[in-house]
């Protein structure tokens, strides 16, 4: 099941959510942030202890599945996530207007 992470086009977003990931809900930390001169979306993640499990991920669609941003990343258990082009916009990429309106982030369980 994948979830819709609540995004906006704020260059600087700070929320905490609840995630339903492999049958288990896990609390995690979210700061979000535009890259004025690398022109593209970073994010970084925290568990519910404040420890940083990842920080300056490029938040970069691509195609289901490879597009998986926390691929590498299986290991941590804390699911799948995909940036989807939800209009067809003709960017590659969120900018600093389309992030949360033509690209939207889903969350869902790790891969196997």
């Amino acid at each position: 099941m994948a979830q819709l992470i609540p995004l906006d086009n704020s260059p600087r977003q700070i929320f905490d959510t609840n995630l339903n990931i492999d049958d288990s809900t896990i609390h995690l930390y979210f700061e979000i942030n535009y890259n004025d001169v690398a022109g593209y979306w970073i994010m970084k993640i925290s568990d519910s202890d404040s420890n940083i499990l990842l920080d300056s991920i490029p938040l970069l669609p691509g195609k289901y599945p490879a597009g998986n941003i926390l691929r590498a990343y299986a290991y941590l258990g804390i699911g799948s996530a995909w940036l989807v082009n939800a209009d067809n916009s003709p960017l590659d990429h969120p900018d600093d207007k389309t992030l949360g309106t033509s690209f939207l982030l889903f969350w869902g369980d790790t891969p196997t």
